[in-house]
């Protein structure tokens, strides 16, 4: 089969990558079918938990040189910004040496951050393009966002960070404190130093936002089936089915994008991805009292924090514990008594019916980057999952490159760096032909 002709593709997975993968393929002339065993945009999807940033500068990855010397408090503080619990850990002790491998020296940093920049230099407008097309475009705001710092010492501090957004073409604007206090007169006077990114975006509801795409999806023929993926049906290096916990479903092609649960099904296809959950938090706070110009993240708080629809959103915390385990909603707490610090004008003290917690997995890759490209058993299942922190704002991107990928074109950026066999010391499968 040509790679021009149409083809039936199965996506697994309706979070923001399936979604957007789904439209571009639809534009591409392909038949969709997306198969999600919950409701697209839903509580239970990282999609509708995450922190709503569309950020043009996320491209510094979590893994930096001299981090393993972080490992003893990550395991001795349950609640600190990201923790490891102990019952975890032997589990993904291989995962822990890969990540602190990743981030050993600033060149292997530099190259992580030129990978992430192509996912994410354009979003805010890739985005507002897919949310108007899915009639949603409201939802999609570019007004910036602003870092926030107790000092500009504390700023320098973070020096290499701020090195790899430079060298990544990321600007800013440095704001003192009396530019600072004009710019954001609701923040505690401690903050006396801001870098305000002009480039970035947010979005206002992320769950609505994909429940808007695949919802854009099924009105323009997609088919929608709520079931769970289990596995595939290969036939002489070909894939003839994806199989369901209703069924097998044939398809021409598939698209694994369970996000934290595409492990399985990507080792059902030959590869065996270094993938853990990040579990993060969040905190709505409902009708604030005082809320941002502008969504912010404070160097020590590190979580970001975002005036949407349903109020303002504190989400941030990296605990390492798989995906089974009860979540830990003090964590959710942190966020948001660390917010009552940094907005004076909120209350106190707040009624637990004013504030809504949530939990969820953030699909994370060892070294970083996602895994896009083809299976190593059959070139006809594509990856697109592990997007870390920044699978809202790189799901746009991603959905094109994977559609690319699926129809032979010209890959609108380079996904070498994202090859599955970076994993298995080969090189990634070539599209069929």
């Amino acid at each position: 089969m040509s790679s021009s002709e149409p083809l039936h593709v199965v996506v697994i997975g309706a979070g923001i990558i399936g979604a957007a993968t789904a439209v571009e393929l639809l534009r591409d002339g392909h038949r969709v079918t997306l198969v999600e065993p919950g409701d697209p945009g839903g509580e239970q999807a990282a999609s509708y938990g995450n922190g709503c940033w569309l950020s043009t500068a996320s491209v510094v990855p979590m893994s930096a040189p001299g981090i393993w010397r972080k490992v003893p408090g990550w395991l001795a503080d349950p609640l600190g910004p990201l923790t490891i619990r102990w019952r975890h850990l032997p589990r993904m002790l291989p995962w822990l040496v890969r990540f602190l491998r990743a981030g050993a020296t600033e060149e292997r940093v530099m190259a992580t951050g030129r990978a992430l920049r192509q996912l994410i230099a354009d979003c805010p407008e890739r985005h507002r393009v897919l949310a108007e097309e899915a009639g949603v475009g409201a939802l999609i705001r570019r007004q910036g966002l602003l870092y926030v710092f107790p000092s500009r010492a504390a700023f320098a501090a973070e020096a290499l960070a701020w090195r790899v957004r430079r060298a990544n073409g990321v600007t800013w604007t440095e704001l003192d404190t009396d530019e600072l206090r004009q710019f954001e007169p609701v923040l505690d006077r401690r903050y006396t130093f801001g870098v305000f990114v002009d480039s970035g975006g947010h979005c206002l509801d992320p769950g609505a936002y994909v429940a808007a795409l695949v919802a854009h999806a099924v009105a323009q023929g997609a088919s929608l089936r709520r079931t769970r993926a289990t596995g595939f049906r290969i036939d002489g290096g070909r894939l003839r089915a994806v199989r369901t916990e209703a069924g097998d479903i044939p398809a021409d092609r598939a698209v694994i994008a369970a996000g934290a649960f595409s492990r399985a099904l990507a080792a059902a296809v030959g590869d065996h991805v270094p993938l853990e959950t990040e579990r993060g938090y969040h905190a709505v706070i409902a009708a604030p009292e005082v809320a941002p110009r502008h969504p912010v993240m404070p160097s020590d708080g590190k979580m970001s924090i975002t005036h949407m629809a349903s109020g303002l959103r504190l989400a941030g915390q990296v605990e390492l514990a798989g995906l089974a385990a009860a979540p830990d909603w003090r964590r959710a707490g942190i966020l948001r008594d660390f917010a009552l610090r940094l907005f004076p004008g909120l209350p106190r003290t707040l009624p637990e019916d004013r504030v809504k917690v949530w939990m969820g997995h953030r699909p994370s890759i060892a070294d970083g980057l996602p895994c896009i490209g083809p299976a190593r058993a059959t070139a006809d299942v594509v990856h697109a999952f592990g997007h870390g922190h920044v699978g809202l704002a790189a799901g746009a991107t991603t959905g094109r490159l994977v559609a690319d990928l699926i129809g032979g074109r010209p890959p609108t950026i380079d996904p070498a760096p994202y090859a599955p066999g970076r994993f298995r010391g080969g090189r990634a499968h070539r599209a069929p032909s």
